[in-house]
């Protein structure tokens, strides 16, 4: 069976706010969502990153999942990904009834 756990909500921003680290090969500045009172990655996107731009403005839900793929290829449309987060981890932003969402397992 497929796991499937919210793991946080996707807040863009446009100023940097306190506990934000710089992610440079993302060309983005976030925070770690479990450091948060509602689980809330604030996320600022620079220029020139691999993100498309319709992320920049959009929350997005997260969630912790077993099985990557099974998840994107139900998905309405990909947005992003799926990619290699580093550490053998796959991330993937996906719509799915309208709602943008990223899919996160870990390795």
């Amino acid at each position: 069976m497929a796991i499937l756990e919210l793991w946080h909500i996707g807040v863009p921003v446009t100023e940097k706010r306190p506990g934000m680290n710089y992610a440079d090969g993302m060309k983005l500045w976030l925070n770690n969502p479990d450091e948060t009172d509602h689980k809330f990655e604030y996320l600022r996107f620079e220029e020139g990153g691999p993100f498309p731009e319709e992320m920049h403005f959009q929350l997005h839900v997260a969630y912790k999942v077993s099985e990557i793929e099974k998840h994107v290829a139900e998905a309405d449309r990909v947005v992003f990904g799926p990619i290699d987060a580093g550490g053998g981890d796959k991330m993937a932003f996906v719509v799915k009834d309208g709602v943008l969402i990223e899919y996160y397992q870990f390795a």
